[in-house]
């Protein structure tokens, strides 16, 4: 089906994401992973499947959480009444922040047309740097495998700042124990959270939020839907695959994947007709968390349209069926 394209579309997506936010956002703090996903995954594709699109998730988290979901790699979303588009989306991007009460919990939602976005399955994590567009020149492939102090000056110099003033986001993780010192050796200081993959690129590429860069590996998908925000945003990324496991290097082995190959933006998503949306479930810093009011919810949410740089921000005031 070659429809075209609603400039609408971006509306439909955030209805997609603060669905799971509502949905989520009654976990807060309950320290149940597995019902918050269900929940939040389940509410996302009722909505999702009343979209007038022919839907298509190119990367989904299976590898990853070991579970299966309405998003998994391959399904697909959408009522098929209209044009084919390439989806990725995280009900819950930051989900063990959620059920400890932490913020920075959002779900999250990328949308381009069909064979837009890389497809890596079944890869499930990659390395990633991403910075916003007064940096996005200084970021060269070369990047990926310099020595973090190499990379961090030439962001400074584009910033016009020292490198001790630079904040660089990096997940908490065993894997980036020897980055994050080699980071802190050149004076610059570390963000370090938990979880909050896709939050972390949105941070790093806005211009509004103090956060330079972000660095470390990560998931593949939340990548992908990183990738449709930083590039509607005007800013730049590198990404490669970064297997972490046998299991997962043999997977990579058998697709004939490519773990050397290092990709920008522009071969992460293609094209420019692509749409990014995101709705806050525990406060943060970009985005505002659910707030409940007896039989009124309110949403914080932010979409970005590619083609014309748009960034809204919007405040939804919901009417919750308590039965």
């Amino acid at each position: 089906m070659n429809e075209k394209i609603s400039p609408n579309l971006g509306l439909s997506l955030v209805r997609v994401t603060e669905a799971a936010a509502l949905a989520a956002g009654r976990w807060m703090g309950c320290g149940n992973a597995v019902i918050a996903n269900r929940l939040a995954a389940d509410a996302m594709a009722c909505i999702f499947n009343s979209l007038d699109i022919d839907g298509h998730i190119v990367i989904g988290e299976e590898g990853r959480l070991g579970v299966s979901s309405p998003f998994n790699s391959g399904a697909q979303v959408g009522n098929g009444n209209g044009p084919a588009m390439d989806v990725v989306t995280d009900p819950i991007d930051g989900t063990a922040r959620l059920i400890k009460g932490l913020p920075g919990a959002m779900s999250v939602a990328g949308i381009a047309p069909r064979s837009s976005m890389w497809s890596p399955f079944p890869a499930v994590y990659m390395e990633k740097i991403i910075v916003g567009a007064d940096a996005a020149d200084a970021l060269v492939p070369e990047c990926i495998d310099a020595p973090a102090a190499w990379t961090l000056a030439l962001v400074a110099r584009a910033k016009g700042k020292p490198v001790r003033d630079l904040v660089v986001f990096v997940l908490d993780r065993t894997r980036h124990k020897d980055m994050i010192s080699e980071i802190q050796a050149t004076g610059a200081r570390v963000m370090a959270h938990s979880q909050g993959d896709v939050a972390g690129a949105l941070m790093a590429a806005s211009r509004d939020v103090n956060v330079d860069i972000l660095m470390g590996t990560g998931g593949v998908s939340e990548g992908v839907i990183a990738a449709c925000a930083v590039k509607s945003l005007h800013g730049a990324m590198l990404g490669r695959l970064d297997p972490q496991t046998a299991e997962e290097r043999a997977g990579i082995r058998n697709a004939n994947l490519d773990t050397k190959q290092i990709l920008t933006c522009d071969e992460l998503v293609k094209g420019s007709n692509i749409y990014f949306a995101a709705t806050g479930i525990t406060g943060g810093v970009m985005l505002e968390g659910v707030h409940y009011h007896g039989e009124i919810a309110t949403t914080e949410s932010v979409i970005i349209r590619c083609e014309t740089g748009t960034r809204r921000i919007v405040h939804t005031e919901h009417l919750i069926d308590e039965g």
